[in-house]
C-alpha cells in the first residue's frame, strides 16, 4: 500500500507465513515489528515486504467525532451482540458514523451512482476504475481497493457478490482475526494489546496513549477517548486485562 490510502483501509499485503512470523513477535512482546518502514512512514504493526506494513498510514479524511454520534447509537447493540459484533459496532462508529454500510470516503468527489450495499463487488471495482485519482474507501469499515480484493480472495467470494452488510461484516472479521481476536478471546494476549492492534488498523480508535496511532499524520486523530474504548472492551472481555 502506498501512503495515499485512507482511514481504516490499512489491511495486510503479507502472506500467511510472514503474518504468522510477525504475530509470534507480537506475542513475545518484542518491538521489532514497530519500526518505521523503509520509506520513512509511520511504524506499522507488522513489517512487510519492501517496507509495506500490514497496517499502513493513511491521509486525512473527514471523520465523525464521538460528539457527533448520538447517545442512542453509542448505547445500541447490533442484532447479534457477540464479542465480534460488538467490536465491529464500535469500529463502525469511529469509521463510518451514521452512514454505516453505505459510507463512502468523504474525499471521493465522484461517488457511486447507487448505495454501496446495492452494488456488486464487480460494480465497485468498475467505479474505482472509472474514477482514478481519488480515494475509494467504502463501506462500514472503509475498505480500500487492495484490501477489498485481498479479503475477497481470502474468503473465496465472487465479484458478483453484493456488497451487503453481511459481506462487509465477513470481510471485517478477517481483519479482527489478523489483529488477534481469537488470541484475546483465549487469553493468549491482553485486552489492551488487542485494542492497540485494532488502533493500528482503524485510526478512529485510540491506542493506549489516548491518541490515534496515526495522530497528526495528515490530520488524523482518534474519534473516541481511550477511557470510552476501554470501558466498552472491558465489558466484552471482562476477565482479560
Amino acid at each position: 500500500m502506498m501512503p495515499t490510502i485512507t482511514s481504516a483501509e490499512m489491511a495486510s499485503l503479507l502472506g500467511g507465513d510472514a503474518f504468522q512470523s510477525a504475530r509470534r513477535s507480537l506475542l513475545k512482546g518484542t518491538n521489532t515489528a514497530l519500526a518505521p518502514d523503509q520509506n520513512g512512514g509511520a511504524g506499522s504493526l507488522f513489517a512487510g515486504k519492501g517496507g509495506l506494513g500490514l497496517f499502513a498510514p493513511h491521509p486525512k479524511r473527514e471523520r465523525v467525532t464521538i460528539q457527533n454520534v448520538s447517545l442512542q447509537q453509542l448505547q445500541s447493540r447490533p442484532p447479534t451482540s457477540g464479542p465480534a459484533e460488538r467490536i465491529l459496532h464500535l469500529i463502525s462508529l469511529a469509521e463510518a458514523g451514521a452512514k454505516g454500510y453505505d459510507a463512502v470516503q468523504h474525499g471521493a468527489k465522484q461517488r457511486p451512482s447507487r448505495a454501496p450495499t446495492q452494488m456488486t463487488i464487480a460494480e465497485i471495482y468498475d467505479w474505482i476504475d472509472r474514477t482514478p485519482g481519488q480515494p475509494h474507501a467504502i463501506g462500514r469499515y472503509q475498505f480500500i481497493p487492495a484490501t477489498l480484493k485481498r479479503l475477497m480472495n481470502e474468503l473465496g467470494l465472487s465479484p458478483h457478490e453484493t456488497f451487503s452488510p453481511q459481506v462487509q461484516d465477513r470481510l471485517a472479521q478477517v481483519l479482527l482475526t489478523e489483529a488477534g481476536f481469537n488470541d484475546v478471546a483465549r487469553g493468549v494476549i491482553g485486552r489492551r494489546a488487542f485494542m492497540n492492534n485494532l488502533s493500528r488498523i482503524w485510526a478512529g480508535l485510540p491506542n493506549s496513549t489516548g491518541k490515534s496511532h496515526y495522530h497528526g499524520y495528515a490530520g488524523n486523530k482518534a474519534t473516541m477517548t481511550w477511557a470510552r474504548f476501554d470501558a466498552e472492551m472491558r465489558q466484552i472481555f471482562p476477565n482479560n486485562t
